[in-house]
């Protein structure tokens, strides 16, 4: 990732020029929004596989023997009681309780003892793009107390995320025999390291050592593979390019289709997933009872202290996003026309009650889908509500998320 250029561009930027991808501004970074068709990238993560440049968003490494209570002071979830070789899901919130970013931690050391350097405790938090330096800031000042280091990495690091129902036998393909044979038993949201073989793609010999997790963002089975840091950008560039290339050609050696996808079919995969995104669901002016992220902020098992529980714990007294004020809904169009963020939603009489904070006309699914914020008294499955498309109220209803739910 380059700190250069106006706007940033990936490591594997040249890939994705080669490729004919069209280009769009995201959080100040040049990333493909598609290669061709959204809608044929979209089915084929449904249906195969898709493979995602995700090297914009951020890596901050906390190491040090008090990190993990650092992490807990500054997050909202318990991060140190995350096991070695697993992830989980969190938000860090301003002292009003208000949403800086939601993230990923994976903790990368062995459980071990503190050793002489005192580094035994290791975490690697995944940020979103536009947030990273500001939650790296957050995360240096909020472990200033305690014994650990911050680092931010994002300007060395490339992500790739392979999702799909096809992408663990495509992973196995580059994987060496034994990394390969243990693929099946890695666990959701859990990581380890893994060794790459690119076969001399990119012009790049050898193997490549990356972080595997099974995480994703589409609602599919599926991995991202953490490159780096490498201080070098042109070896990141033919590292990351090296393992670009082998997965598509290992998706071609085992019969599987796997198309290069950009950010549009990775916003409309989330969004049938039920998944938020900051900046339309989450963001700096409301608080995670508000967000459809009020699971990330366990009050009851957290006692420890953390930057946002006071007001958190005011809010859920207030009952903030369940009983007064508003909260995230999901809700299902009953014509042809999708909503889209920042449309008006309507009561029965025409009111309004809400507004869409992201729509799509589903691709899979076949009819809109939309997550609203909307009024406290609205949120019950089944309540028919209207959006206002330009000055037309089309019908939609209120209903369970996820939108779409993979069969195993």
């Amino acid at each position: 990732m380059s700190e250069n250029n106006n706007p940033n561009t990936t490591p594997l930027h040249g890939v994705h020029v080669e490729a004919g991808a069209s280009f769009t501004d995201f959080g100040g970074w040049q990333m493909p929004l598609k290669y061709g068709s959204e809608l044929a990238e979209h089915q084929a993560v449904r249906t195969s596989a898709g493979l995602f440049d995700l090297s914009h968003m951020g890596e901050v490494r906390v190491t040090g023997p008090q990190a993990a209570e650092a992490l807990d002071y500054a997050l909202t979830a318990r991060i140190s009681a995350v096991e070695p070789g697993k992830a989980k899901y969190s938000l860090i919130c301003t002292e009003a309780g208000t949403v800086l970013d939601d993230l990923i931690v994976y903790r990368l050391d062995d459980g071990g003892e503190a050793g002489a350097d005192g580094a035994a405790r290791e975490f690697l938090v995944v940020p979103n793009a536009g947030n990273a330096a500001a939650v790296a800031a957050a995360l240096t000042e909020r472990a200033a107390d305690f014994e650990v280091t911050v680092r931010n990495e994002s300007s060395q690091t490339a992500l790739i995320a392979l999702q799909g129902p096809e992408a663990a036998r495509i992973l196995a393909a580059v994987l060496p025999e034994g990394e390969a044979a243990e693929l099946a038993g890695l666990p959701y949201y859990a990581a380890r390291p893994a060794t790459v073989r690119t076969g001399g793609e990119a012009g790049h010999s050898g193997d490549v050592t990356v972080l595997l997790a099974r995480t994703g963002y589409t609602g599919e089975d599926g991995f991202e593979l953490i490159i780096g840091p490498v201080a070098d950008r042109g070896v990141l560039s033919t590292e990351a390019e090296a393992i670009w290339n082998a997965l598509r050609g290992a998706a071609a050696s085992v019969g599987a289709d796997l198309l290069p996808c950009g950010l549009a079919c990775r916003d409309s995969l989330r969004l049938e997933a039920g998944m938020p995104l900051y900046g339309n669901e989450l963001d700096l002016g409301h608080l995670p009872s508000e967000s459809g992220a009020g699971m990330a902020v366990p009050l009851k098992s957290k006692e420890t202290d953390f930057v946002g529980r006071d007001a958190l714990l005011a809010a859920r007294e207030a009952g903030t996003g369940t009983t007064t004020g508003q909260r995230i809904v999901a809700l299902q169009g009953g014509g042809r026309r999708a909503a889209r963020a920042g449309y008006p939603v309507l009561d029965a009489e025409g009111q309004r009650i809400g507004e869409v904070t992201s729509g799509i006309p589903s691709p899979t699914l076949g009819y809109p889908i939309a997550l609203a914020r909307v009024d406290v008294g609205f949120r019950e499955v089944g309540t028919e509500l209207a959006v206002d498309l330009r000055g037309k109220a089309e019908p939609f209803t209120v209903v369970q998320a996820p939108f779409y739910r993979r069969t195993e």
